[in-house]
């Protein structure tokens, strides 16, 4: 929120500097995001006269001037302007002077042939403005050679402000201006309206259809106004709350909006259809265009004021364009309602609509400060307009606002650290405007002021529904009790200042740290690393997606729809990160980046249940390796996806040789070119291919993109055992190379395993290193070439152990594939 000091002057009587604001603001949390001043930017420029105003000798569009600065000096000046006169006041700058609105440093110079030593200002070129068709013009009054910003009293910082979601009475100048004087920073001007009174009986009344549409609502006709542009001070004051004012009736409503935090709405009373506004829920079907020009469909879900021909305003959010307030409008009714601050929410963000009025509604708003914003907008409306005000006209009640709450003065110390007396709490807290209602040596109970309805508010509790109603009663009560104790601890704490509350050190609950991480947390982050390693770059990408994406990567249960997602196309969960991660990759494509890497480690979602949001690893590449030295460019292919897998197995402590290749990855993978890894028949570990060419398709994925997805969860976590010196042989190791004759479609897998197993004892490795097929092979078979270490143990082999050992070798591998020995 933004504000000018003026502004803020208007609500707060105090002699402090701008500094010691800022600092206090700061201090007692609310964060102040920045300050401007337009002097700083404008303070170069002086009040100057033209004392001729002749012909440009050499062009026919420019003038050239003689200017009188007030210091005794005139200088010549080229102006383009076509008001430019002899006798004219305006604004003059100097060389060396930045002109903000062109965002150059002015230097002398000259402009065919005649000598140009200062520039005559714009308001645009001011940066005052988007007027540039001629130079300022001020009265003949005006003094010449003092600043400009002096004369125009724009020496008036604006403060921005950041207010926590909580505060919603710090959004507004008079609340910022209270809590600064209960900060001891001044005090807090009265304000208070006189009341109108009514010279006839509204045409328009208020009907409340459903109480959770709004809880309560007020309103009256103003007739016979004249709309038009606001004063200069109203436009000022909201021009530097960073608002475009409109017309004297809309403005009004923003004047209330920034200074007390009451949004307001105005309907012009010759557009509306009946005499009924009826606060309600929207109807299927039923759209608003709204003041922005936009057009919104509305749900069953949306709180709506409604006349006879159905939507004019989204209820606190935003108005409609048909019953808007312009130049021709003579009659108005003013809308000052309460709404339910959730579904003001809700609506807000379902829609996509950001307003000052949805803002300050979502928050909560002072409940008591309603009837006398009327009669304050009426008379600022009269005052600025003109007109005749009508009765009020009421719908609903007042919502039961007063409440208590009570602080124990021991726990400002046991929770804030700072030892304060009784008595200096209990003013802190009647500063802000709590009142007390009882007060004894160890407590105070006091009764929360209007305007903050964060202090003490219901609480809903998501209760396991299986808890003995007793214990849920009671944990509820204890829970408001202390919540609303805790409020009140925090506003002593932070009215004396933030910084005051005593740094704490945290208890150190052992010498030696635990670790920071957890089993699960450990191997996410080792799997990151071995994924940025292998040159896959890191993605962070959202946790949902569009359902038909969603749904070629898995199955899309209704459970698992977003009722209020954030954008329409973003409604599913996703059932795994490579959805995500396949549409990151397409969206590079598009953009001519083809070749991708990407990895992201996130959740894959299969049901509500905590074990149905699995932990993955997963990566993606598309288009070609990158070019090296030491190895010719080339298409990625289903092993790339399968080694990036494998890798992260491996550095995850996973028994490599325990692992087995399946082909029946799920229908995303390409059929023939894709693989399950598991630990033993149901144990699914990962999952890699090519990606099937119907969803690269659909997707515009580069073809023949691969993919992996690794099961954290899934992962045993290994064994701790003490680890012993390894037991190295002193003997030499022997390897023999074996060339099988199998059928295509055995997988190397299962020899490898068989040659393994043949003789646990001694060998140690079994490696295949050649893969041949061709005419010189019968048809349907292949070569297989493994090598096989032996590793003896206790003397050097003989070749007759050798010549058995391989024996040993060549009959598991036939038994178990069938394979023979080639020649």
């Amino acid at each position: 929120m933004k504000f000018p000091l003026s502004w803020l002057r208007e609500f707060l009587d105090t002699s402090a500097t701008l500094d010691e604001i800022t600092t206090t603001l700061s201090a007692i949390g609310i964060e102040v995001e920045g300050v401007e001043n337009p002097a700083e930017a404008l303070g170069e420029f002086r009040i100057a006269r033209v004392v001729e105003a002749v012909q440009h000798p050499n062009a026919d569009r420019l003038r050239a001037l003689r200017v009188d600065l007030g210091d005794g000096r005139e200088l010549s000046v080229v102006c383009g302007a076509p008001n430019a006169r002899t006798g004219m006041v305006g604004v003059a700058a100097l060389p060396g002077a930045f002109i903000p609105g062109t965002g150059i440093t002015l230097k002398p110079g000259e402009i065919r042939g005649v000598k140009s030593e200062a520039m005559m200002l714009s308001s645009r070129e001011m940066g005052l403005g988007d007027d540039h068709s001629g130079i300022v013009e001020l009265p003949e009054d005006a003094p010449v050679g003092t600043r400009y910003v002096d004369y125009a009293g724009l020496d008036d910082p604006i403060i921005e402000v950041k207010v926590t979601p909580n505060r919603g009475d710090a959004l507004s100048v008079r609340g910022v201006a209270r809590d600064l004087a209960a900060a001891g920073l001044g005090t807090l001007k009265p304000w208070h309206a006189a009341k109108v009174e009514p010279r006839f009986e509204t045409p328009l009344r208020w009907e409340i259809a459903d109480p959770q549409a709004c809880l309560w609502a007020l309103g009256r006709t103003v007739r016979g106004v004249r709309n038009g542009p606001s004063p200069q001070w109203l436009q000022d004051r909201l021009t530097a709350a960073g608002l475009r004012p409109i017309s004297a009736l809309v403005d009004v409503t923003n004047w209330f909006t920034i200074a007390l935090g009451r949004p307001l709405h105005v309907f012009d009373v010759q557009k509306v259809k009946g005499d009924v506004l009826t606060m309600r829920f929207a109807r299927p079907g039923e759209e608003l265009v709204a003041l922005n020009g936009k057009t919104y469909a509305l749900t069953e879900e949306d709180g709506i004021i409604a006349d006879a021909a159905g939507p004019e305003s989204l209820g606190g959010i935003i108005g409609g364009e048909h019953s808007g307030c312009d130049e021709t409008t003579t009659e108005v009714f003013i809308e000052c309602a309460l709404f339910d601050p959730v579904r003001i929410a809700l609506s807000g963000r379902r829609h996509g609509i950001f307003t000052d009025a949805r803002s300050r509604n979502e928050r909560g708003l002072d409940p008591a400060l309603m009837r006398e914003a009327l009669e304050g907008a009426t008379r600022m409306i009269q005052d600025l307009c003109g007109g005749e005000a009508s009765t009020v006209t009421e719908a609903g009640a007042e919502p039961d606002w007063r409440r208590t709450a009570t602080l124990r003065f021991e726990r400002v110390a046991g929770l804030g650290g700072l030892d304060l007396p009784a008595d200096e709490a209990v003013s802190r807290l009647e500063r802000l405007g709590f009142a007390v209602e009882s007060r004894d040596a160890a407590s105070v109970t006091v009764q929360v002021p209007s305007w903050r309805n964060d202090i003490a508010a219901p609480i809903v509790l998501d209760q396991d529904p299986k808890l003995d109603p007793a214990r849920a009663r009671k944990a509820a009560e204890g829970c408001a009790a202390v919540e609303a104790e805790c409020d009140l601890v925090e506003e002593v704490l932070r009215l004396g200042g933030l910084d005051a509350v005593p740094s704490v050190s945290l208890p150190v609950s052992s010498v030696v740290p635990a670790p920071s991480l957890d089993a699960k947390q450990a191997r996410a982050s080792l799997a990151r690393r071995v994924l940025a390693a292998r040159g896959l770059l890191e993605c962070v990408t959202y946790g949902f997606t569009a359902r038909d994406v969603a749904a070629r990567f898995g199955e899309v249960p209704d459970s698992l729809r977003l009722e209020n997602p954030i954008a329409s196309d973003l409604d599913q969960m996703r059932p795994t990160p490579l959805a995500t991660l396949a549409l990151a990759a397409a969206a590079n494509a598009a953009r001519g980046f083809p070749d991708v890497a990407l990895g992201e480690l996130g959740g894959g979602y299969r049901d509500t249940s905590p074990a149905g949001q699995l932990a993955m690893a997963c990566g993606l590449r598309a288009g070609r390796t990158p070019a090296s030295w030491a190895a010719p460019a080339r298409s990625v292919d289903a092993l790339d996806a399968k080694g990036d897998a494998m890798a992260v197995l491996e550095a995850l402590s996973v028994p490599m040789a325990a692992l087995q290749v399946t082909a029946d990855a799920p229908g995303h993978y390409h059929p023939g070119r894709s693989g399950v890894v598991r630990q033993g028949p149901k144990t699914v570990l990962a999952q890699f291919g090519q990606l099937h060419p119907r969803l690269c398709a659909a997707l515009d994925l580069p073809e023949g993109a691969v993919a992996f997805e690794v099961f954290l969860d899934a992962v045993p976590e290994p064994k701790r055992r003490r680890k012993a010196a390894p037991e190295l042989s002193t003997f030499q190791p022997v390897r023999r190379d074996f060339a099988f004759l199998v059928d295509e479609g055995v997988p190397a897998e299962k020899l490898l395993r068989a040659a393994q197993n043949a003789d646990k004892t001694l060998i140690a490795e079994v490696v295949l290193f050649d893969r041949y097929a061709g005419d010189k092979l019968p048809e349907g078979k292949v070569s297989l070439a493994i090598q096989v270490v032996l590793q003896p143990r206790e003397r050097t082999l003989t070749d007759a152990e050798i010549e058995a050992a391989g024996q040993k070798v060549v009959g598991a591998v036939g038994k178990a594939t069938g394979a023979q020995l080639r020649a």
